[in-house]
């Protein structure tokens, strides 16, 4: 009996510990709401490298929809077996292995995980400073800065971007859904720091 309790509590444990994306991700003051750490961890970022909250969030949630473990599906052979993955973009920042291992070096954060929302912010806002600092990009400039995020630098340089009409459509949406975010947070921003 001692030992199925025991159990019971180590696996409760483990689920709270499994993070599960926020239930109205439309609205960035009920995402912080919902999920009390998550501002201070954006604002952390934003002091840190410049690039302004509502964007941190815009590109989070085209990349991954908050959720912590995403990554691209598996593509099927013969329609049924399961191949390798097309890219190692993980988490919520869905950051490819190269990237994360640069930003890794770059902020001295050798155990900055990628299901960790705290380093995700941290790594998309240092990636929007390289992006400013190498290619000139304002830091609200949130729809060339996705470009770039989702291109690499090199990538943007060379337009790479130009052919691909659903990317360039994906890049106008999370410049107007952190136009929207920035303006949601206008609303809630005293309130939030008040907590933080």
């Amino acid at each position: 009996m001692k030992m199925h309790s025991l159990i019971l509590i180590c696996l409760t444990l483990l689920s709270a510990c499994a993070s599960t994306p926020p239930k109205h991700i439309e609205d960035v003051c009920q995402i912080f709401r919902e999920k009390d750490d998550w501002y201070g961890y954006t604002l952390s970022a934003a002091r840190r490298w410049g690039a302004p909250i509502a964007v941190q969030m815009a590109i989070i949630y085209q990349e991954s929809r908050f959720v912590a473990d995403a990554q691209p599906p598996r593509p099927l052979i013969l329609g049924f077996i399961p191949w390798f993955r097309s890219s190692s973009a993980y988490g919520y920042p869905q950051a490819k292995n190269e990237a994360w291992a640069e930003y890794q070096k770059a902020s001295g954060n050798s155990w900055a995980d990628r299901e960790d929302f705290g380093d995700s912010c941290d790594f998309v806002a240092w990636y929007c400073s390289i992006s400013h600092q190498r290619l000139g990009l304002a830091l609200n400039d949130t729809k060339n800065l996705y470009l770039s995020y989702h291109e690499g630098h090199k990538g943007f340089q060379n337009s790479s971007y130009r052919p691909k009409q659903w990317l360039l459509n994906t890049a106008q949406k999370t410049q107007q859904r952190a136009v929207m975010y920035d303006g949601q947070l206008s609303g809630c921003r005293q309130e939030l720091e008040a907590e933080n």
